[in-house]
């Protein structure tokens, strides 16, 4: 059923809105927050705003989400979905570690886990096709045909 990862992607999208509470973790957080959730200040580029730790989290993860997207593209539309979607994949695993380490709502933080869960078991599956294939997970960027909108 590919509507579940969609549900539990927006679950996770309507989490990160603005007026979203943030707290502090709890003990039901038992997974650790990948390094690109590092803290930063509490303040936006943008004029100066105060932004939540949470939204600045969730900035970082979209930021390298997209970045690792723009790997360079091969013409083969099968290899390219495979590397396109374990950054993306990704991208929901590391939402899912920013909304156990502040979010609050148990509905949520329970589809969290399961969407790393799912994600992590479908990432392996595509870097097995890949490695089937002698192909590297990901593949350079290049100007000519980096990803630079989503």
């Amino acid at each position: 059923m590919r509507l579940i990862p969609l549900m539990a992607m927006t679950a996770l999208l309507a989490a990160c809105a603005p007026d979203a509470p943030d707290t502090a973790s709890t003990a039901e957080a038992d997974a650790t927050p990948p390094a690109a959730v590092e803290s930063v200040p509490a303040t936006t580029a943008a004029e100066g705003d105060t932004a939540s730790a949470s939204t600045l989290a969730y900035q970082r993860v979209n930021d390298a989400m997209h970045a690792g997207m723009g790997a360079g593209f091969t013409g083969d539309a099968d290899v390219d979905f495979m590397r396109g979607m374990i950054p993306h994949h990704q991208g929901a695993i590391d939402m899912a570690h920013v909304v156990l380490e502040h979010g609050t709502d148990p509905e949520v933080r329970a589809l969290a886990q399961q969407v790393i869960a799912a994600q992590e078991t479908e990432i392996a599956q595509m870097q097995r096709w890949l490695q089937d294939r002698g192909l590297p997970a990901d593949a350079p960027a290049s100007d000519a045909d980096a990803h630079t909108h989503h």
